[in-house]
């Protein structure tokens, strides 16, 4: 398609002066369909920049290697350009935006030189959705391309329902390696240096400016860019929520279904969770969404969520058929690998993959070859796979993909899990007391520090309030209102009760040994069958201080845990909460300012004055 067949005079003016200040060899309007995307991977594949695995062992997928600096998110290159700095918060970078786009203005200019810019329309939801957005993204990188054919919904069909004035989101994104006549990738993953990797959001005007990264989330700027950080200043300003979280379906063996979305920081296990194979007889789980939900309210006072993205987006290191049998099945066949190992067979290898690598030679992440691993591990430092390696792989190849993952009303949420990595103080699960002390519990998650990682920090919280902090397009203490804003709204018009309930959840308590006491994975659904009952008052609770918990014996015990167990991982731990409780007012609260909203110091003062009573 050419650029002036584009029906939206808007979109084709932009795109227009677009490729005058990149300078581009030619411009291509992406359609849709298989054979565009099988035509990008062939182009990948000529260039050098990406294998194709063994047709038998994975069919349909290839692997690529990204360049040893393009290799995650940038967080430190990633910004916030809002016009008062103010509104950015203290969590996120900020640059003017005037000064940010005059600097980016001059990285672009004759970019893509050498290059085809590919203008891609893409929905993030279902398209025509009431809830689904739609975004326009530039770039000159195959390779992105492919990536946002499976993790969006991409092509003419995205502009019939954009018609000739709907709202887009722009999108300007090129990896900053302009060629010179006749020159070629070779085979070189195509990146600009670190200090000139911008990933630039600016909130009022609804744009993303990406310069200088070809990998994930920095260059698939429907991911986190447009699902997170520009759509969470859209829901503020709409009244709806844009939320780094998963989207489950629950089935109980009497055949009734809830829908429970969760926010869990990164090692925390949200994957699995969304992806869970169940242990307790009868139940069923399905996955709508792994990462991000967009949730409106309907005419019933209900929240109805979509997953935005149309693929899942997965680390590969620690994924297997024990950790998530699904997600190995969804990344069997016509899937992207990035940065992982190639064996000699064929095939993709990674560390906790479950099995040693065959035959005697592997190639490694960064093109070398190397013994072949006979255990799924390798020496912190001399992985095969990047700890960061990904597969891109389509949703509707999971084998539990819910049927109503498409529905473009969106599935009503029942409840919203919060969790986070800790080991000692916080229980497996416990219920808020009510709307603001269920935000309270949101905007307080952590995860704690380990000896393997920061040895001068361990037993601190590193606090993720929602699982948000790298994603929040605004500042947070505004989003934290954002919240209670929407609470309050269903009280005053009568809906208070249609609002999802709201719970914590921590899979990762240990005993004095420093063991796991509970096993986590399938076994979670057991957890789960327990906040399913209590959405409708049932499942035996207590109420507590921080709100109410499951009875030691309201959750069906697993293997290996003990009647002690589950009194010492469902009770208070009143010390440990006291602790909790001055590090929030201390250390993480006056991040804040006076953006924090008062009723969760309130509710702060209330959980004390209930432990001090």
């Amino acid at each position: 398609m050419k650029v002036q067949e584009l029906k939206h005079a808007g979109l084709r003016k932009w795109v227009e002066e677009a490729a005058a200040l990149m300078s581009p060899d030619s411009v291509e309007v992406c359609e849709g369909g298989q054979a565009e995307y099988d035509r990008m991977i062939q182009i990948t594949l000529d260039q050098g920049l990406a294998t194709k695995l063994d047709e038998k062992k994975r069919p349909g997928s290839v692997l690529y290697r990204s360049d040893p600096s393009d290799v995650a998110r940038v967080e430190n290159r990633t910004y916030i350009a809002s016009e008062s700095e103010s509104n950015a918060g203290p969590t996120n970078n900020w640059i003017d935006p005037a000064e940010l786009k005059k600097t980016m203005t001059e990285l672009y200019r004759g970019s893509m030189k050498g290059r085809v810019m590919y203008v891609i329309p893409f929905s993030m939801g279902p398209v025509g959705s009431d809830i689904a957005k739609i975004g326009v993204e530039i770039t000159d990188s195959a390779y992105v391309v492919a990536n946002m054919h499976i993790m969006t919904r991409v092509g003419t069909r995205v502009l019939d329902v954009l018609g000739s004035d709907g709202f887009y989101v722009p999108c300007f994104h090129s990896v900053g390696k302009p060629l010179a006549a006749g020159e070629k990738d070779n085979g070189k993953w195509p990146c600009a240096p670190m200090e000139h990797k911008y990933i630039s959001h600016f909130p009022e005007t609804r744009e993303i400016w990406s310069y200088g990264s070809g990998y994930g989330g920095n260059a698939l700027l429907g991911k986190k860019c447009l699902a997170l950080r520009i759509a969470s200043v859209l829901a503020r300003d709409e009244g709806w929520l844009a939320e780094h979280m998963l989207i489950l379906k629950i089935t109980n063996p009497q055949g009734e279904a809830k829908y429970i979305t969760g926010a869990f920081p990164s090692a925390c296990g949200k994957t699995n969770l969304a992806m869970l194979i169940p242990t307790l007889p009868g139940w069923k789980v399905e996955t709508v969404g792994d990462d991000i939900a967009w949730m409106k309210f309907g005419a019933d006072g209900r929240l109805y969520a979509i997953n935005p993205e149309a693929g899942f987006f997965g680390v590969a290191p620690g994924t297997n058929d024990e950790s998530n049998r699904n997600a190995m099945v969804s990344a069997s066949k016509n899937t992207i690998f990035t940065n992982c190992g190639l064996t000699e067979d064929g095939d993709i290898w990674w560390e906790g993959i479950g099995y040693g690598a065959p035959g005697s030679e592997i190639i490694d992440w960064k093109g070398n070859k190397r013994p072949s691993p006979q255990k799924d591990k390798s020496p912190k430092g001399e992985e095969i796979a990047h700890p960061n390696a990904r597969f891109t792989a389509p949703a509707k190849q999971c084998p539990c993909i819910a049927a109503e993952w498409e529905d473009p009303k969106g599935v009503p949420i029942s409840a919203f899990l919060f969790g986070g990595r800790r080991p000692k103080t916080i229980p497996l699960v416990n219920q808020s007391k009510g709307w603001i002390h269920g935000v309270f519990m949101g905007s307080i998650v952590g995860s704690e520090v380990t000896a393997a990682v920061i040895s001068d920090q361990v037993g601190q919280v590193r606090r993720d309030p929602f699982a948000m902090l790298p994603f929040c397009g605004y500042h947070m203490g505004d989003y934290f209102k954002h919240w209670i804003g929407l609470g309050k709204k269903a009280e005053a018009e009568g809906k208070a009760d249609k609002l999802p309930k709201i719970f914590f959840v921590n899979w990762f308590r240990k005993n004095a040994g420093d063991r796991f006491i509970w096993p986590g994975y399938g076994e979670n659904s057991r957890v789960l069958a327990w906040i399913f009952d209590r959405c409708d008052g049932r499942g035996k609770a207590v109420e507590t201080p921080i709100g109410f918990l499951p009875t030691p014996d309201a959750i069906e015990r697993p293997a290996g845990v003990s009647e002690e167990d589950m009194k010492e991982i469902t009770g208070v731990d009143i010390e440990g909460w006291k602790k909790e409780i001055a590090d929030v007012r201390k250390n993480h609260y006056p991040k804040f300012g006076d953006k924090l909203p008062k009723e969760l110091y309130d509710e702060l003062d209330a959980i004390e004055s209930r432990f001090n009573v």
